[in-house]
This record gives structure tokens, C-alpha cells and sequence, in this order.
């Protein structure tokens, strides 16, 4: 076993949706055999997302984003919630003009960049759910590969509720997740979605009963860790490439990283396992 973790978010006990009090570090970072997990660290604000604590994400999901040695990354939350979007007491500050970073260049320098860096990321993410995802905290989650939710959890896009445009990516996501329509609705009329509904509208990958949740994380964090990380990157990076673009263009990246994986370790070990009938072990490079 291998762990490593960073002085600015570490908690040594953190794991997926563990409340964890041994830090009050906004965002704690746990790296345990090749899977990083994130835990938004204000339980006692519904883990709501102020200057600080955007700050640290966006370092933090950069830094996994970047690091070789982290081949799945997890995001959750601390407490009852896994986030419930901007922290609304700092965003009223900044709405009379006495906070330092007001929404619109918080979307700029905050939300864009770390809904970027969480869905392009050569590697797979997964959101582990555990309560109420809501306003940019849903985006967070929709910008994951797959969601695992407590059936307690779950999501409500929040935005026209308060007479506020989406962001967080939500616009580009939650469309591909469910369809133009159910992402207009859900927009529009925003409520929340329970997780069972989820699950059947395809925003939930896995509902399982709190008891099960940690396992349940843990068991596709390690199979996703352990997988052909530069072949997961290169599938997740071309899904998301042809969802955008033209089938010439799209065939043409497919290529590109055809090319790419083609001449990783990872896919020599797997045909030479092929051949002597061998179960193939991954090591991500």
C-alpha cells in the first residue's frame, strides 16, 4: 500500500464521504494505492463553496490532475451534504460589494477551470455522493464520470431558483447525461431529483444504503485505479471530443489516440497476457 497526501488539504483518516474534524482545511486530499480523493471539508456549511474553499479545490484537483502516481480520482463531501454550490453568505457580501471576488469573476477564475480540469483529466474521477448535491455542487458531480449515491443523496440544479444562469459546466453535461429536454426541465424548474430517480434518468451510476457506501466507492475506485489509465483517458477524453464535434474530426482524434495507447507498456502487457491465456496486469504508463 502506498499513501501520500499534501500539508495544504491532508487529512490521514479521510476517505469517501467521511466527516473527518482533524483539520479545518476546506478541502482534504487523501492519496491511498493510486486513488485521490477529494473531500470538500466544510461540513457545518453543507460543504458550500466560498473563496477559500474554491481556492483549494481548484489547486488540489490540478494537483491529482497532474500527478502520474494518481489513476482514479474521487470527489465527496464532509458531513450531510456533498456540496450545495456557492456559499450564498459570502456571494450576498459580494452583491454589496464587500467581498473580494464577486460571481461573475468567481465563474472565470473558480468554477470554469475546476469543472474543466475535473472532466478533461487523462484519468477516470468519480463522484461520491453522499447527500445533497446542489447549484455548482451538482455540476461538480456532473462532471464526473461516474456518480455513486447514497440513496439519502441527491441533486437539485438550483440556479433559477435564485434568478442565476448555470455554470459549472451544468450547460455541457447535464444535457449529455439525460437528454436536451429532462435538462431543460431541470433547469428551468429546478427541484430535487431523489436518488432513485437519478439512477433511473442516468445521473446516478450506483444507489446504495449508507452502510454500503464506502465499499461500494471503494470497489470501483480500485478497479478504475488499477485499470489502463492512459487508455481510460484517452476514452473518456474522445467522448468527450466527439460529443462536440463532426465524425470526420472525431475519427481523427480516435486516431491520435489509437497511436497514443498503442505504444504504452500497458497495452504490450495485455496482448503478451492475451496470448498465454494470462489475466493482464495494468501499471498506468
Amino acid at each position: 500500500m502506498t499513501t501520500s497526501s499534501t500539508d495544504s488539504a491532508n487529512d490521514a483518516g479521510a476517505g469517501s464521504g467521511a466527516a473527518t474534524g482533524a483539520t479545518t482545511a476546506p478541502v482534504l486530499l487523501h492519496v491511498v494505492d493510486a486513488v485521490a480523493t477529494i473531500t470538500l471539508n466544510r461540513p457545518d456549511a453543507m460543504n458550500g463553496l466560498d473563496v477559500a474553499t474554491k481556492d483549494l479545490l481548484l489547486e488540489t484537483v490540478r494537483q491529482v490532475a497532474e500527478d502520474p502516481e494518481v489513476r482514479c480520482v474521487v470527489l465527496t463531501g464532509s458531513g450531510r451534504a456533498f456540496c450545495v454550490g456557492q456559499d450564498l453568505k459570502e456571494h450576498l457580501a459580494g452583491l454589496k460589494g464587500d467581498a473580494d471576488v464577486p460571481l461573475s469573476d468567481t465563474v472565470e477564475k473558480h468554477y470554469n477551470p475546476i469543472a474543466q480540469a475535473l472532466a478533461t483529466m487523462p484519468k477516470p474521477v468519480v463522484a461520491a455522493v453522499n447527500g445533497i448535491a446542489a447549484g455548482a455542487g451538482a455540476s461538480l458531480a456532473f462532471a464526473a464520470d461516474f456518480r455513486i449515491l447514497v440513496d439519502s443523496a441527491g441533486f437539485n440544479t438550483s440556479f433559477a431558483g435564485v434568478a442565476l444562469s448555470c455554470d459549472t459546466g451544468s450547460s455541457w453535461t447535464l444535457q449529455r447525461l439525460v437528454g436536451r429536454g429532462k435538462a431543460m426541465e431541470l433547469l428551468y424548474f429546478p427541484r430535487t431529483v431523489s436518488a432513485l430517480e437519478a439512477l433511473d434518468l442516468g445521473l446516478a451510476t450506483q444507489v446504495v444504503p449508507p452502510d454500503d457506501f464506502r465499499s461500494a466507492v471503494g470497489e470501483l475506485a480500485a478497479r478504475l485505479a488499477a485499470g489502463p489509465t492512459v487508455a481510460f483517458g484517452s476514452i473518456r477524453q474522445s467522448v468527450a471530443y466527439a460529443a462536440a464535434h463532426p465524425l470526420e474530426e472525431s475519427l481523427a482524434f480516435e486516431a491520435e489516440k489509437m497511436a497514443l495507447t498503442g505504444g504504452t507498456e500497458d497495452h504490450l502487457a495485455a496482448v503478451d497476457a492475451f496470448m498465454a491465456k494470462e489475466k493482464p496486469v495494468f501499471h498506468g504508463r
